[in-house]
C-alpha cells in the first residue's frame, strides 16, 4: 500500500504519538552530583541505523538551564517531518543500540527495540514551542527536510532538572526517527508491519540515526 503525501504526514503523527506512548513514560532522575554546569558543551556523531545512510553531527552548548541545540544531518527522507528526541534514563545504558537489540532477528531495529540502549525520550527537539515529552507527537513542530538535509539551531530551556543533569553528564542520546528502506520517497515498504501500530509501515517509526551526546572540554 502506497501512502499519499497527506497520509505520510498523518502516519508520521501517529508514529510519533505511538513513540511517545512506548518510550516517553516518566523516569526518575539521575543520581549524578556534578555541579557548576555553566559552559558545558556536548557533541555527538550521528551514525546511521537500519542502513539509512543518515550521518551528521549534533551539539549542545549549555548556559545554566538553557542549551543551544545544533544538528546537521544528511541523507534523510525528503519532504516529511522527522521526529527528533533526546533520550535519557538512569536505568538505560545511555548509548546507541546495535544489532544485538534486534530481538526478533528481522535485521531491523525498531524504536522499542532500541529503548533499553537509549531509554525514553525526555526532550522533544521541536522548531518552536514546548520541548517536553508531551510534544513528542507535535509533528507540525518537528523539522522537515525538503532536500533530505537538516540544519537545526534552537536555544531553549531544559525544564526537567534531573534530565538536564543526566544530559549534561554525557548520558543523553539524540535520535532521529523515520527512514525510507526502499528509497522511493514513500512510507510504504512492508506496510502494516510496525510493531507500534499494525496499520503503519515500519518506515514511519524505525530509527534512522543515533548519537551519544558526550561532554567536550
Amino acid at each position: 500500500m502506497t501512502l499519499t503525501k497527506r497520509s505520510k504526514i498523518a502516519a508520521g503523527m501517529a508514529s510519533v504519538a505511538l513513540l511517545a506512548a512506548a518510550l516517553g513514560a516518566g523516569v526518575s532522575g539521575t543520581t549524578a552530583t556534578a555541579a557548576g554546569f555553566d559552559g558545558v558543551q556536548l557533541k555527538a556523531h550521528m551514525n546511521p541505523l537500519n542502513n539509512s545512510g543518515v550521518t551528521g553531527r549534533a551539539s549542545i552548548k549549555f548556559d545554566g538551564a538553557r542549551g543551544k541545540v545544533s544538528i546537521n544531518a544528511r541523507h534523510l527522507m525528503k519532504g516529511v517531518p522527522h521526529a527528533i528526541h533526546i533520550h535519557f534514563s538512569k536505568d538505560a545504558r545511555n548509548e546507541c543500540p546495535t544489532n544485538r537489540e534486534d530481538a526478533n532477528l528481522d535485521h531491523r531495529l525498531t524504536a522499542t527495540e532500541g529503548g533499553p540502549a537509549y531509554g525514553p525520550f525526555r526532550v522533544s527537539v521541536t522548531t518552536k514551542g514546548d520541548t517536553s515529552p508531551a510534544s513528542g507527537l507535535a509533528l507540525d513542530r518537528f523539522p522537515t527536510t525538503p532536500k533530505g538535509t537538516l540544519n537545526y539551531d534552537r536555544t531553549f530551556k531544559f525544564e526537567n532538572k534531573a534530565d538536564r543533569r543526566g544530559i549534561k553528564n554525557g548520558k543523553g542520546v539524540l535520535v532521529i526517527h523515520g527512514l525510507d528502506y526502499n528509497n522511493n520517497g514513500e512510507f510504504d515498504f512492508d506496510a502494516g508491519t510496525s510493531e507500534l501500530d499494525p496499520a503503519l509501515p515500519s518506515e514511519g517509526t524505525d530509527t534512522a540515526a543515533c548519537g551519544v551526546l558526550k561532554v567536550r572540554n
